[in-house]
């Protein structure tokens, strides 16, 4: 049962930060795995309780490892994460549902960091051919979270015949809609569960319309 997170949790994510070594590490493991490791399964796998009988979802919480093979100088990220997607090679080019702790605090929320150019250019040709589905959904979106969706964006994007498409046609990458909270009480409290839940639920329908133009492997057609 998802507890909350502590002071201590918080303690742990500054100290790796500021003595990314494995003697430090190691003296600390338990600090770790109480405060950080743990409350991160649980509030993960309560999250993931309603897509427990959705086909293909999969629930992935992250390591506080580096991959030895990439030869990054610290040998321990500087952050925790949990991950709602579905069972893809490489989730970058495909929607997912996440919650982060890093030293300055949580995020969590519907992010999408890199598709494809050719899917984004389905997501072109959907939105112009359906445009009213889309827009209701970001209308749908921003009062169900209370929060736009925003996107990193082309310098010289296309232009829609529909200018009510314009802003969205310049969307390139790093898709998101995602809250933020820095370290206090409300993570230190077990309602910290409800409050992304209840965002994610907000979120599930964006999720759901980029699986359905992307597809499971970034590779769909639109629906």
């Amino acid at each position: 049962m998802f507890t909350g997170f502590t002071p201590q949790t918080f303690d742990f994510l500054w100290g790796i930060r500021m003595n990314n070594r494995r003697d430090w590490f190691l003296e600390h493991k338990r600090q770790y795995v109480d405060t950080l490791y743990e409350p991160m399964k649980a509030l993960g796998a309560e999250l993931f309780e309603p897509f427990r009988d959705r086909p293909g979802e999969i629930l992935k919480v992250s390591r506080i490892y580096r991959d030895a093979r990439l030869h990054h100088p610290d040998p321990y990220k500087e952050s925790l994460w949990i991950c709602i997607r579905r069972d893809v090679s490489w989730w970058g080019e495909n929607p997912c549902l996440f919650f982060e702790l890093c030293p300055e605090g949580a995020s969590y929320g519907f992010f999408l960091l890199q598709p494809k150019s050719a899917a984004m250019e389905r997501f072109r040709q959907t939105i112009q051919a359906r445009p009213r589905e889309f827009l209701e959904l970001m209308e749908q979106t921003r009062k169900a979270v209370g929060m736009d969706v925003s996107a990193q964006c082309y310098k010289r994007p296309k232009t829609p015949d529909n200018p009510d498409l314009e802003p969205y046609f310049a969307w390139k990458g790093q898709i998101g809609c995602v809250r933020e909270e820095a370290p206090g009480d409300s993570l230190f409290s077990p309602e910290l569960k409800n409050r992304v839940a209840e965002h994610f639920a907000g979120l599930v329908p964006l999720y759901d319309y980029f699986y359905r133009i992307l597809g499971t492997s970034g590779e769909g057609v639109p629906g």
